[in-house]
């Protein structure tokens, strides 16, 4: 190793010489029964492999991020407010639809009472998903019945086997909301994707990415001092499954 260390070569290169060499003497204690521990005085690194967890989730975080995805999705009825309280919320309706406020219609009212982001926020916690999963998620891995996801394994990020992750009841509840919405808007007709944006694509890591931004924020969280992700949902979820059932599970 002390060679190595005076050879031009990447930290990457170095790593991988050390890895070979540990596995030689790991051989030889097993295959031939030699006493050849080897703790060696210089360590290298892949900086390519290593990895530096983001901040992760906090169970009050994910209390308030799922509050927040669904008071999101709850606005009162157009007919229930007085002039007012529709100007307000006009407003606040003209933010979130990124629109002038002058254009807010009656539709856009009813349109704004969705479950799609509640269901997305609420199944992304539950079942860890990356934006890749988001992104691939189709109508026929919810099984409602039985309260939970079936991810095929060609469907599958890991795409090693197939994936069933339980759901909360109450995500179970809202999914069956949104499959009944969905099912009314023409978008979705003859496509097989779960959530589809305005424009009708499939959600990508950006466009996920806006809308955790746009729930965090909902939710109070800190995203200015906090190195906040969509996949803190991923770390978040798989630390508390860790947590209660074991690593294995939380890595499956």
């Amino acid at each position: 190793m002390r060679y190595l260390a005076r050879q031009d070569h990447k930290e990457s290169t170095k790593c991988h010489y050390q890895k070979a060499a540990q596995t030689l003497f790991k051989w030889k204690r097993c295959a031939r029964n030699q006493d050849t521990e080897w703790n060696p005085e210089i360590e290298y690194s892949d900086p390519s492999t290593s990895y530096h967890p983001r901040d992760y989730l906090t169970k009050q975080d994910r209390r308030r991020l799922r509050e927040a995805a669904m008071e999101y999705s709850s606005i009162p009825h157009y007919n229930s407010v007085t002039p007012a309280e529709r100007k307000r919320w006009n407003t606040y309706l003209a933010q979130r639809l990124q629109k002038p406020k002058e254009q807010v219609s009656k539709t856009d009212w009813n349109q704004a009472n969705s479950f799609k982001y509640t269901s997305m926020i609420y199944t992304a916690l539950d079942a860890g998903l990356r934006p890749i999963e988001i992104n691939r998620a189709n109508i026929h891995w919810v099984d409602v019945d039985n309260s939970v996801l079936r991810i095929p394994r060609e469907e599958s990020s890991k795409n090693r086997e197939n994936w069933i992750v339980a759901l909360k009841p109450e995500t179970s509840s809202i999914l069956t909301r949104w499959i009944e919405e969905r099912k009314q808007k023409l978008k979705y007709n003859g496509r097989v994707a779960l959530w589809l944006t305005k424009y009708g694509n499939r959600y990508n890591k950006d466009s996920f990415r806006t809308v955790f931004r746009t729930i965090a924020t909902e939710a109070g969280l800190d995203l200015e001092n906090r190195d906040l992700t969509p996949y803190s949902i991923r770390h978040s979820t798989a630390t508390y499954v860790a947590e209660q059932e074991g690593l294995a599970v939380a890595t499956a």
